[in-house]
This record gives structure tokens, sequence and C-alpha cells, in this order.
């Protein structure tokens, strides 16, 4: 017995819910607004107690939080709402031979692998699997196999990677596991929502209900409601022409019909008002050639529309098959690319980037920030397993007495040597050269665009950009993974153990010992003695007018990339650098690694340089518009700490840092981690 909602309602004695029983759902998720939280374990995962709905990631110096995954419910049209506590609302789920089964659920008859069952939102269909073979020899039939196998993941001539469906009938899925490949139909489950409130997509096999509506008990549970009508325990109905159901103790059960495969294009499909499936015209005689968009095409001829879909000619009908693309969501340490001539995207890991600028500042390979300023010859990194390249830097203290600035670099390579001078500088085996300049086979050296840089790409993968002056960044493919060393790390994916020393020592907790340990070329190859290098550990810089210039990092020069990228290690850097800086403008060289940085993660930032006066070699002040920027954040109630320095009192800030003055102007120690408030400076942070 089926009567209306309405009807039923009326007898209710719930006279409070006057509308219905089913109410319109309200959207509950609320999105995380606030400040951005920094964070220093980079790719690590973030544990946030307030809430189990979000996972959180460290990622580029900030927390990023994502809502947890939750449940399809494109097909739900009646709801739980969530309780207290969980992240997801819940479709109603399906009672089946005593148990409860969460919608969305799929499963086969384990005696007929044929027979198929799929729960959506209260109702059970059941249905018979289909079998699509398209290759004419397939594999025999092993035990709890429904459909055949064809060999070779071909498709109309379309190669199947992941999953595939036919142009002509888009409910057969064919997925290839390896070389293997299986094709299906299953019938569309059965819907909860009236027809008026059903949608089908072009191109996609099922309907699926337009709307969602929380479901209200009211002491309902052994009753269904199917459509606009509610079905008493017992009651047998029909939902379409293809399935005829049953009401029992609250869940719907339809036994449906599943359609055959059809050999012929949609438009010409024909289906009556009281058909169950369409069906193809009556063939005609056999044709031998089939036109497709003017093009004549002989029998059994495949050929391609594009990099996705794939067409094949069968005695005058047009088969074609398209590739079904999987969702892709990337790790931090991946990025998403579409391959040439390939239909989907995939996440490939991105190369290790190990960048030093300034009074040297290290990112290593694994994202661990830190600061050394020895004033010898370093192993950058090198190919520790199969030696198949190295990389040292000269550092130079620039008449200073406890900075350094990375002076040169030299690659090797087998017999080859390129060493990167001052000024953008390039020999080869002691031979200068000019960019551009190829050497085949082997690598090219060529400026930026914006001819600041120089560059050396090489056929190993391995790329170095130097801007002539201190600023260095090494780019490695991932096939170097776990196999390099020296100040840029071990490149694992784990910045934890980053400060391995030439011994195998994990040496956190001592930058100095392990940056030392790398040194090369012995006490010929420093500019200042080593035993002189090592600073007064709790030592500190006090001219601090000059950090006003570091704070253009958190302007709106930068503005768009401090949304992405943190700036607050590079803003220590540069505090560190306006400590001991012969003429002033160090602040320069972190704002150009920021800068770098941000358009290595596709922000663009064309006029930061003339923003800043942070011109290639620049050596004078800011400019008017600069000044109006600082001024903009100020860093006292004096006026004066906003005016330009005149040039006495450039020359008293470089007074300052003579002997004389230490005690009044004393310097930072800065060799080790940055902005670790503990004694030990370990773990550093990792704005990244």
């Amino acid at each position: 017995m089926a009567f209306s909602l309405k009807m039923f309602l009326s007898l209710v004695l719930f006279l409070a819910f006057t509308c219905s029983c089913l109410m319109d759902a309200v959207n509950a998720d609320a999105a995380l607004v606030g400040i951005r939280e920094p964070c220093a374990n980079e790719g690590e995962e973030v544990k946030i107690d307030m809430t189990a709905c979000y996972k959180c990631i460290c990622k580029n110096g900030f927390v990023e939080c994502e809502p947890e995954s939750c449940p399809a419910v494109d097909d739900c049209y009646l709801y739980n709402k969530k309780a207290p506590g969980r992240c997801c609302d819940k479709c109603v789920g399906c009672l089946y031979e005593g148990r409860m089964i969460d919608s969305g659920t799929e499963w086969t008859d384990p005696d007929d692998p044929c027979e198929h069952f799929k729960c959506v939102s209260g109702v059970i269909t059941r249905s018979r699997i289909k079998c699509y073979t398209p290759c004419s020899n397939p594999l025999p039939l092993k035990h709890g196999q429904c459909c055949p196998i064809c060999l070779g993941c071909q498709l109309n001539g379309q190669k199947v990677t992941n999953e595939a469906t036919l142009s002509e009938d888009p409910c057969v899925k064919c997925t290839c596991d390896g070389r293997k490949l299986t094709c299906t139909k299953k019938s569309c489950p059965v819907l909860q929502c009236p027809a008026s409130k059903q949608i089908r997509i072009p191109g996609e096999c099922c309907a699926r209900c337009m709307e969602r509506r929380e479901e209200f008990k009211l002491g309902l549970q052994k009753h269904c409601v199917i459509g606009k009508a509610v079905h008493f325990h017992g009651a047998t109905y029909k939902a379409d022409q293809c399935a005829s159901c049953e009401c029992r103790n609250g869940t719907t059960f339809c036994e449906k019909n599943t359609c055959p495969v059809l050999e012929c294009a949609i438009e010409d499909q024909v289906q009556g008002l009281n058909d169950c499936c369409p069906s193809c015209p009556m063939p005609a005689e056999f044709k031998s050639t089939c036109t497709h968009r003017g093009q004549v095409y002989e029998n059994g001829e495949t050929w391609s529309l594009n990099a996705c879909t794939s067409c094949e000619c069968r005695s005058g009908e047009v088969r074609c098959a398209r590739s079904q693309c999987p969702p892709q969501k990337c790790k931090p340490n991946e990025t998403l690319i579409k391959p040439k001539d390939e239909c989907c995207s995939k996440c490939v890991e991105s190369p290790g980037v190990c960048t030093v600028f300034g009074d040297p500042h290290y990112k290593t390979f694994d994202g661990y920030f830190y600061s050394f300023q020895g004033s010898c010859k370093y192993q950058l990194t090198a190919d520790c397993k199969d030696h198949t390249f190295s990389i040292r830097v000269t550092n130079d203290a620039r008449l200073t007495k406890s900075s350094s600035w990375t002076k040169t670099v030299t690659l090797k390579l087998g017999n080859l040597k390129v060493n990167l001078g001052q000024k953008m500088r390039v020999k080869i085996n002691g031979s200068r050269v000019d960019p551009p300049y190829k050497l085949d086979g082997v690598l090219d050296v060529f400026k930026s665009d914006d001819g600041t840089e120089v560059i050396v790409s090489t056929t190993l993968g391995i790329k170095l950009t130097w801007d002539g002056n201190n600023f260095i960044q090494v780019e490695v493919p991932v096939i170097y993974k776990n196999k390099l060393c020296g100040l840029c790390g071990n490149y694992n994916s784990v910045f934890r153990d980053d400060l391995f020393s030439r011994t195998g020592v994990n040496m956190t907790d001592n930058v100095w010992k392990f940056a030392q340990s790398w040194a090369v070329g012995g006490e010929k190859a420093c500019t200042r003695p080593r035993k002189k290098e090592l600073i007064a550990k709790n030592s500190q810089c006090r001219p601090k007018k000059f950090f006003t210039f570091c704070k253009i990092l958190k302007t709106d020069v930068f503005g768009e990339c401090n949304s992405q990228l943190n700036p607050e290690n590079y803003f220590e850097s540069c505090k560190i650098d306006m400590c001991e800086c012969p003429h002033k403008q160090c602040y320069c060289d972190s704002l150009a690694a920021y800068a770098h940085e941000c358009q290595r993660q596709g922000i663009r930032l064309p006029n930061w340089r003339r923003d800043t006066n942070c011109y290639p070699n620049a050596t004078n002040f800011f400019t008017s518009h600069h000044q109006h920027l600082l001024m903009q954040q100020p860093v006292g109630p004096q006026k004066k700490r906003h005016q330009q320095p005149t040039q006495r009192q450039q020359k008293n800030a470089i007074v300052s840092s003579q002997p004389n003055h230490r005690k009044k102007h004393r310097l930072q120690s800065s060799h080790g981690p940055l902005l670790d408030p503990s004694t030990r400076r370990a773990p550093p942070p990792l704005y990244s």
C-alpha cells in the first residue's frame, strides 16, 4: 500500500512540523578563519586540537589546513545531519541481512560475481553486471571472475592508463590493471528523490539528485520513502520502468534490469515511452567504411581525436572511447604536470633545491634553514654514492671580523671543471667563456632573461643559478635522493637529519662543527684564521636602526608572496647581514633570495628591484619611494628614525663595528639555525 507523503503526514501527531518531515539541508561546514600560523617542520603534519575535521601540514612556513575528505554524497537525497564531534554529513544507510551498510557501498554475491548490489541513501539496488569484451581472444574466466579479460589496455585505439568509457554508452567502464583490460556495465542505482529532482549530466552514466534533505525519524523506521510516496514495510512497487522494489524494515530493496551494451551512436539510439532500455535501429547492409567529421575511414581503422579520445570504424559505425582521469592531489613536495601527448595530469616529485645567500644562510634540499659564516672553502653538495658530480664554494670575509659571503662556485663533472666567479665570470677548465656557451652532451651556460644571473644546466639534470655576487641555487633531479652530502644536506625528504658531518654524526646542535667538517683545501683556502671565526655565543647586534631596512620584506612590495611564503627566515637573515655590512645595503641579499623563491613558486614580482632600489651590484641607499615605504612601517616614536641616514651617520655606523666600539655594538652569533629561541638552537624553524 502506498499513498502520498502529504496524506501520510496529516495522520502524524507531530504537528509542530507543519511543512514536512523532510527539511532542506543546511551547509554546516565552517571555514577556518584567523591569522595564518607559522610553522617549523616543513612537510610534516600539524595536529590541531580544536577540531578533527581538518588535516593540516606545514607548507612554505605556514600551517595549511584542508577539510578531511568526506564520503561522496552526489546521489544522496536523505542524510543524517552530522553529530557533534563528527566531521561529515552522512547519507542514510541501508539495512541488509541484519546489519547497517553505509551509503555508497557496493558488493557482489560471493557465489555469483555478476550479481551486483549497491546501497544509496536508504535504497539497495540489485542488478546483473553486463560484460563488454573489446578483444577477440580474451583470457579464460577464472573462479570468482564475472567478465573476460583482454590482454593489452587498448580500447577503440585509445590507450587506457586508468579508466575509460565508451562514447556510445558511458555506463561501460573499462579499467586497466597492468596489461589486463576489463570492461563492465552496471545498472544505475534507484534514487530516492522524485524524478523532477533528478538530473543527468551529459557524458555521465547515471542521474543524480539535485538536492539533499535532512531526515527526521518521527517513528518511521520501518517505512520507506521513494520519490513523493511513503511505503509500509512489506509493500511492493515499481520505482521506474526497469526497477521493481519492496520496502523491508525501512530500506527499499530493488531489482533492476541492466540494459545491454549498444553498438550505435547515442544520437541513433531510440527508446519508447514505456521501454526500460534504449535500442539501436535495425542495421542496414554491411558498410566497409565510416565517415567522421568529413574524413573517410576503412573498417577496423582507428584514429585519435585528442590525447584522451580515440575512435574505431566498425562495420560502418564509429566507436569511440575516452580515458577517464582520476582526481589528483599532490603532496607539498610534488608538482602537478601534464605530460605532452598524454591524457591525464599526474603528480611528480619536485626537484631538490638548495639555496645559499647573503652572509651565508643556507636552505637545504629538505628545507632546513641555518646560518654559517665560515670564510674557507667547503663542499656545498656532491654525489657521495656514485661520485658523478661535486659542487664547492669559496667564502670571502670581505675584510669583516665575523661575516663572509660566497665568492666562487666550482662544479666538477668528471674531468670537467666549471668555475663561477664574481661579476658572473665563467671559466671552464681554466679558460674564460662568455654565455651563452654550449658543450654538446654535457652542459649549457646562459644568462637569465633579465640578465641578472648566469645559469649552468647539465645533462645530468643538475642546474646552478649564480648572481655573480653571493646568491647560489642548486637544483638536482629526484634520482639523487639519498645520494648527496655536504652543506646542502642529504636530500632524503627528512629535514631533521640534514646536519650530518663528514664522519656521519648528526650535529644539529652544533652548526659550526657540522659545517667545518665539510671544509676542503686546508688553512690556505681561508681568508680569516679558523680559530678567530667563532664568536661569543651570547653576543648581540646593536645597530637596530639598520634592521628597518629589512622590514621591506613585510610590506606590499612582497604582499602577494607574503600570504604564501613565510618571509620570517629571510627577515632574520637580513638582520644578521646588517650587523656587519661593509656598505649597509646587505639587506638586498635577503630580499633578492626571497624574491627568487617567490618567483620559483610562480608568483610574479616584476617591480621589486625598482621598489627597493636593490639593483645588481647597487651600492646606493633607498630611493625616495623606498623611503616612503619605510615611513609606513615605523620602528619608534622619533621622526628621525624614518629619515635616510646621512653620510656621517653611515660613517659612524661603519666605525661602530671596529674593535674599540665592540662593547657598544657587539655582533650577533649566527653560526646556527635561524629564529631558535632555545639555547641549544635545535631544531630550527623552517619557513621555506
